[in-house]
């Protein structure tokens, strides 16, 4: 009987029971408001409002139901920007965040996304461990942490995602180790920007 039903999932957004995104948040993360990203950045959405509650209950509830969502989101993106990818990976979290939550944010949406554009995910980055950029201040942030590639990264264009930009610093860290590894190019992405002014990305054609 309906009446005797217990939801077990809840909303990532706004936490009511049913869908891992209720109709409400799912109107409110296409949202067309300017999510004002660094320069050369790739965003989804705005990281405000319930935009930025389905993000901390994806990072911090666990909800991970709602990676693909996200996903096609930045799929729809990336398809609007008309720029062409071999390759998906991501900017990894620190291993300390990753024990605490027991997975990578940021991997869960790449693989979304590489699966519905039909291309390869790779990791590719390995993050050292200087600690999280979350809480940090926009001055702190501009000193993006350090990263090191594998070995035999492709020469190709490779989409490089991350859950949320800010200052821009950690995408440019990550994608100029990429480079520097061999990748032709590199097409910097994350679903959400933090409001405020950020530092412009290098863009690579």
């Amino acid at each position: 009987m309906l009446g005797g039903m217990i939801f077990t999932t809840r909303c990532a957004g706004c936490d009511a029971p049913g869908a891992p995104i209720c109709r409400t948040c799912r109107f409110a993360l296409v949202s067309r408001a300017d999510p004002g990203a660094p320069e050369g950045v790739l965003v989804a959405a705005p990281f405000s409002g319930r935009v930025r509650d389905v993000l901390l209950g994806f990072k911090y509830r666990n909800r991970r139901a709602v990676a693909g969502h996200l996903a096609g989101l930045l799929v729809n993106r990336l398809a609007a920007s008309l720029q062409r990818v071999d390759l998906v990976t991501w900017a990894p979290t620190s291993p300390r965040r990753r024990r605490e939550r027991g997975f990578d944010q940021a991997e869960l949406v790449a693989r979304q996304v590489a699966r519905q554009l039909g291309v390869r995910c790779r990791r590719l980055l390995e993050r050292d461990d200087t600690g999280p950029q979350t809480g940090r201040s926009r001055v702190v942030r501009l000193h993006a942490p350090g990263f090191r590639a594998h070995p035999r990264v492709p020469a190709a264009r490779i989409l490089l995602i991350d859950d949320v930009v800010t200052t821009g610093a950690t995408l440019r860290a990550a994608a100029a180790c990429l480079r520097g590894a061999g990748a032709t190019a590199v097409v910097p992405a994350a679903f959400a920007a933090t409001p405020g002014r950020a530092v412009g990305l290098e863009r690579v054609a």
